[in-house]
């Protein structure tokens, strides 16, 4: 019964925590759907990117940060505090009356998204058993996926039938029963681990990344490129990002180690998932604006053509890893999916009004798959090509660098369609007023006026498209300089998840950790279990060892309250101690209170080796014997692993 509880109480955190995760990552995509609505009630269409872009920016300027204050000052506190700061900036954007203000409150609501993501997947080592966090972390990977999904549909949704502020709405309900429920039953500080934690370093690259997003997004448009302010901006950019360099030279816990840049597979990697990141948000923010201005659909419609994009990109991480997996080979899947995704592109920039909806979802598809040939594999190489005490920090580096691909791009490639829909529109005699672009409002423009903006619109859209594929071509090129290593043959750390996972806390035992989970779990603690026992010479049952173990902790067992605490049937716990008394290894059969034996002593000993070097196996070349962190998170699963009762 204890047990069950027990259950119930972590089922009731993970689903707060999953709540939490699932808010984050679907305000990463969800408004796509909802711009051109967005646009038309509020202006502003040459600052559209920036209602993506600002989120996105936020998110990866403090995500590196979240991590090592969980671990400070307990993740408890920093998880709601995040929490709270999402809640008022989702608040205050389905408030917003500009576009101006949309979009500084777009980046509130990131500074908290980007501490519920870390937040929530750290969290989960403080409430679930090291044997079952690999099976809820591949859930929390699940919640990136199916969000980059529902994100576009349920923002579609809302603003088809309620208004575009309730894809902002939305988040209070959810957030607040996701606070209260962490607040009960989520444990406070257990332990802190004193970090030296870069702010400076953190700031910097914030400095430089949101200078060259503001230069890139205001030059053409709001100021010449050659306006002081502008300039001014490139000069920041510079001059922060080499402050940067400076300060993570020193750094005690740099955000980026300048050691890895020495790697040549993390430079290749990162380059390349920077590009992936560029592409895939440049792709789903414009993609949208296609379906309802140029095709006339509603939000609703154009987000459910938007599925073959992530459908593509699930089937061919999937299927990439399982293949990868098998063979150990990993080199042709970026080269082949940079020029799959090149294609799906450049098909991208042929559209028309007059492109039919299933060419318009094959060339999406395409582009997906291209895209998930790529996304995990770039992780894995990296994890393969570093030593243990780089490998959560280059984890994190390689999805970071992809999230600032993913702010540039969009930031980019807006820049690049206002300023093309502005020269069109001008060059056209076209209407004025571009930043109005409801699409209802198109429609009751005059037959010609309408033909006219509609041909500027689409031109602006193709050359985005366009720029997009000629990105992805040196991508391409970039992937026949990554250097294909032999992949680790034990534990492979890379997962599907890693496809949408935002960048991590750069904990290197953590990140071995989740994936001897995962391997565990995926076998089978009864089978891992067995298999231990028979490496130990031992031929007794799963329900044996665990009677074993169980009267070893307790110095002696009582039948009848082991049955009651187990759930476990007691004829079931007698009969396992009569095997074990007639076998020599307790004292009494079952009828009395019995204990270990000489033998039952020694026996548990080997079964504890036998697990622990099974284990140890498995992460054998991330040298566990000389890292003590890693030895003792092996040493809590191998107790996990008997510590449950068997279920059969």
């Amino acid at each position: 019964m204890a047990e069950t509880k027990d259950r119930r109480s972590v089922l009731l955190v993970v689903s707060g925590l999953m709540m939490v995760m699932l808010l984050a990552s679907l305000d990463q995509t969800i408004v796509s759907t909802a711009l051109p609505t967005i646009v038309g009630d509020l202006g502003g269409l040459e600052h559209i990117s920036w209602v993506v872009t600002a989120y996105l920016l936020a998110i990866t300027a403090v995500t590196p940060l979240y991590g090592k204050l969980g671990d400070l000052y307990g993740r408890k506190i920093v998880l709601q505090g995040a929490l709270v700061i999402f809640l008022i900036g989702s608040a205050l954007c389905g408030m917003a009356q500009g576009m101006t203000e949309l979009i500084a409150f777009r980046a509130i609501q990131g500074l908290g998204g980007g501490g519920l993501m870390v937040s929530a997947q750290a969290a989960i080592g403080d409430v679930v058993s090291p044997r079952e966090r690999g099976k809820y972390m591949g859930l929390f990977g699940a919640v990136f996926g199916v969000s980059s999904v529902a994100g576009p549909l349920i923002g579609g949704f809302f603003t088809s039938n309620l208004s575009w502020r309730w894809i902002f709405y939305v988040n209070l309900p959810l957030g607040i029963a996701a606070l209260v429920v962490l607040a009960v039953t989520l444990p406070g500080v257990q332990e802190r681990v004193h970090h030296a934690v870069d702010y400076l370093g953190t700031l910097l690259l914030a400095v430089s990344l949101s200078s060259l997003v503001l230069m890139t997004t205001l030059g053409g448009t709001s100021y010449a490129w050659a306006s002081p302010f502008i300039i001014g901006l490139g000069i920041a950019a510079v001059v922060a990002l080499v402050a940067f360099i400076a300060v993570e030279r020193r750094a005690a816990e740099p955000v980026l180690p300048p050691e890895l840049f020495r790697n040549r597979v993390f430079v290749v990697t990162s380059a390349v998932g920077f590009v992936v990141g560029f592409a895939l948000f440049g792709a789903l923010t414009y993609l949208p604006l296609f379906q309802q201005v140029v095709r006339g659909a509603t939000p609703t419609e154009s987000g459910l053509q938007l599925v073959p994009v992530m459908a593509g990109v699930l089937i061919a991480s999937i299927a990439s890893g399982q293949i990868i997996s098998r063979t150990g080979r990993y080199k042709a899947w970026p080269v082949a999916g940079t020029a799959i995704a090149c294609a799906g592109m450049f098909a991208l920039s042929t559209m028309d009004a007059a492109t039919s909806t299933a060419a318009a979802a094959g060339f999406m598809f395409v582009l997906g798959l291209g895209l998930g040939m790529v996304m995990q594999v770039l992780v894995l190489a990296v994890q393969n090509a570093v030593p243990y005490e780089q490998l959560g920090v280059a984890t994190s580096g390689a999805t970071l660098f992809r999230s600032i691909g993913g702010s540039v791009g969009t930031a980019i490639l807006g820049s690049i369609f206002t300023n093309r829909l502005d020269a069109v529109l001008s060059a056209s005699g076209g209407p004025a007023g571009v930043g109005a672009l409801d699409p209802s409002a198109l429609d009751r423009l005059p037959p010609a006026a309408h033909a006219t903006f509609i041909s500027a619109f689409t031109d602006a859209l193709d050359l985005v498209f366009l720029v997009a594929a000629c990105i992805i071509a040196v991508a391409f090129l970039l992937t026949w300089l990554l250097e294909e290593r032999p992949l680790r043959t034990t534990v492979a750390t890379a997962g599907v998840h890693e496809a949408f996972a935002a960048p991590d806390d750069p904990d290197s035992v953590r990140t071995v950790a989740a994936e001897l989970s995962r391997v565990v779990g995926r076998e089978g603690a009864r089978e891992f279990v067995e298999r231990t026992t028979a490496r130990a010479g031992l031929e007794v049952s799963v329900l044996e060892s665990w009677v074993l173990v169980r009267t070893a902790a307790d110095r002696t067992l009582d039948v009848v309250v082991v049955a009651e605490t187990s759930e476990i049937k007691e004829h079931r716990v007698r009969e396992a101690c009569r095997e074990l008394h007639r076998r020599g290894l307790l004292t009494e059969d079952g009828d009395a209170t019995t204990g270990l034996t000489p033998e039952g002593a020694a026996a548990v000993d080997a079964l504890a080796g036998a697990r622990r070097d099974a284990l140890c196996e498995l992460a054998a070349e991330w040298e566990p014997d000389a890292h003590p962190e890693l030895i003792e998170f092996i040493d809590r699963l191998s107790e996990d692993l008997v510590g449950n009762a068997p279920r059969r």
